[in-house]
């Protein structure tokens, strides 16, 4: 047993290397919440692109902090962290690879704005950056091309979700959009 930070035990957890297969030297996490985007097939209900749809939209209820003139940006409707921004382009395109010199510049250049931004809003300690190519790479959406931009702080709880099966985000979507945005630099 172990005991949490308030006293409370509960029990360890179970070595991978003894669960059933045959080992291979990798740690599993387990994430039962992607199920969702995996039985979608890596899109939106339907036949509607979510990452189309959301600049028809007002910024507030897409989530969109800025919009380029081939990208945008946008909250992650459910983020690891505070803060995890979408970095998307207008084009209805699935890989890197179809992306134009352009679209690839704009992308890189909102990124590097958003790290600047969330840096100055939320004093995050680092980022991950990263695009998952395809729903077999784990793309949420896999039709339509997005970067993630995830903060990161030395305190925040890396594990939490897979432990507990708890998201600890402090702050509402709404107001993390409206601080991002107000901090976005004029263009």
């Amino acid at each position: 047993m172990t005991r949490d930070y308030d006293g409370s035990e509960y029990p360890d957890a179970e070595p991978s290397t003894s669960l059933a297969g045959v080992p291979d030297g990798f740690g599993r996490l387990w994430t039962p919440h992607r199920i969702a985007y995996i039985e979608q097939g890596g899109g939106a209900p339907g036949d509607e692109c979510v990452f189309c749809t959301a600049p028809t939209l007002s910024d507030e209820d897409a989530l969109i902090v800025h919009r380029g003139e081939l990208a945008y940006a946008l909250l992650n409707l459910f983020p690891y962290n505070s803060g995890h921004l979408l970095v998307v382009p207008y084009r209805h395109i699935a890989g890197y690879d179809e992306a134009t010199e352009a679209e690839v510049a704009e992308i890189g250049a909102i990124t590097q704005t958003a790290m600047r931004v969330i840096r100055g809003t939320s004093h995050a300690d680092g980022f991950n950056i990263g695009m998952n190519q395809g729903a077999i790479a784990g793309a949420g959406i896999a039709a339509h091309l997005h970067q993630h931009v995830v903060p990161r702080w030395a305190s925040d709880a890396n594990f939490f979700p897979i432990i507990a099966r708890t998201k600890a985000i402090p702050t509402l979507l709404g107001e993390a959009r409206a601080t991002i945005a107000e901090a976005w630099p004029a263009t």
